[in-house]
């Protein structure tokens, strides 16, 4: 990793952790990118994961790039050609649910900055190998939640974490109270009903209320 991409690497995890939510979006329609974008923005997030889990996920991150007060980020991606296809469309790092070792040689050789999958002590540790020190944990409920996140960060003292995967509410300030959690990711504030319904004022008013109660965890 050169010195630029790890200061890059750095800059983004330091972004990500400001409001420690990373909202995780899976949209069906481009055309719902612009009112998402501004119903997080309004809400207080300043960053976003775009999933390559339809055809809109490019479209969505170029539409939402467009705004400056918005870190917009490609999920889900799981191929270097999928990285190609983030980094045309103005992705500022990319977000794996697993450890390839292909994709995040492929970001670092793109100066990209990126979050790849880490479930096993092996996989965090070959996320070290390659420089990085911020994993996403996925899925973190069926992983063993809290708990294996403790058990991790014992050895791997500064190694960040990333859950993402049946994190709501009812558990988010167990996740924030570790010290090793960067931040956590989510869909309860940009759920599928609500962004196949445009309703953008729930989406704000998710977002807003997930803002404080993360400010007050952490």
């Amino acid at each position: 990793m050169t010195a630029v991409h790890h200061s890059e690497q750095q800059t983004i995890a330091a972004a990500i952790g400001r409001t420690r939510l990373l909202p995780v979006v899976v949209l069906q329609e481009a055309a719902g990118a612009e009112p998402l974008a501004a119903a997080l923005a309004e809400g207080g997030l300043r960053s976003v994961e775009v999933t390559f889990r339809t055809a809109a996920a490019a479209a969505a991150i170029k539409a939402m790039s467009a705004r400056a007060d918005l870190l917009v980020g490609a999920g889900t991606v799981l191929s270097v050609e999928q990285v190609d296809r983030a980094a045309e469309a103005g992705a500022r790092f990319v977000v794996s649910p697993g450890f390839s070792p292909r994709v995040v040689r492929h970001c670092v050789g793109l100066g990209l900055p990126v979050f790849p999958g880490a479930a096993t002590a092996t996989e965090v540790q070959m996320a070290l190998d390659e420089g990085l020190d911020t994993v996403k944990f996925f899925p973190a409920e069926d992983l063993g939640g809290v708990r294996m996140i403790k058990a991790l960060a014992a050895p791997f003292r500064a190694v960040r974490f990333i859950p993402t995967g049946g994190v709501n509410t009812g558990n988010l300030a167990d996740y924030l109270a570790l010290p090793s959690v960067l931040a956590v990711g989510g869909t309860w504030m940009v759920a599928p009903d609500l962004l196949a319904e445009g309703r953008w004022d729930e989406v704000t008013r998710r977002t807003a209320a997930a803002v404080a109660a993360a400010g007050g965890a952490a």
